[in-house]
């Protein structure tokens, strides 16, 4: 059993900042990447920020130069800073890892964290 834990959002004005973070625990062999996706209202649910566990990332376009995505491979966490924050980062955010457990590997979700940015 395998659960993501995220933690670190909340309401904040345009410009701010917010760190988010996303604990792994459980049954874990090896974790291969983990990231953030975020979902607006009446929105799909899109990348944010993906790491993998050589320390490779990747950024939405609408974050590139705003966001960083950083990993402790000892804790099994990911973080999340947010800086110079928008409206419309305003979202549920998501933590999802690829893990590998008894042989198996697999994608696990948290259970989402929310983003609020007021103008």
């Amino acid at each position: 059993q395998v659960q993501l834990v995220e933690s670190g959002g909340g309401l904040v004005q345009a410009g701010g900042s917010l760190r988010l973070s996303c604990a792994a625990s459980g049954s874990i062999f090896s974790i291969d990447a983990m990231g953030w996706y975020r979902q607006a209202p009446g929105k799909q649910r899109e990348l944010v920020a993906g790491i993998t566990s050589g320390g490779n990332t990747n950024y939405a376009d609408s974050v590139k130069g705003r966001f960083t995505i950083s990993i402790d491979s000892a804790k099994n966490t990911v973080y999340l800073q947010m800086n110079s924050l928008k409206p419309e980062d305003t979202a549920d955010y998501y933590c999802n890892a690829l893990i590998i457990t008894t042989g198996v590997r697999r994608r696990y979700w948290g259970q989402g964290t929310q983003v609020t940015v007021s103008s």
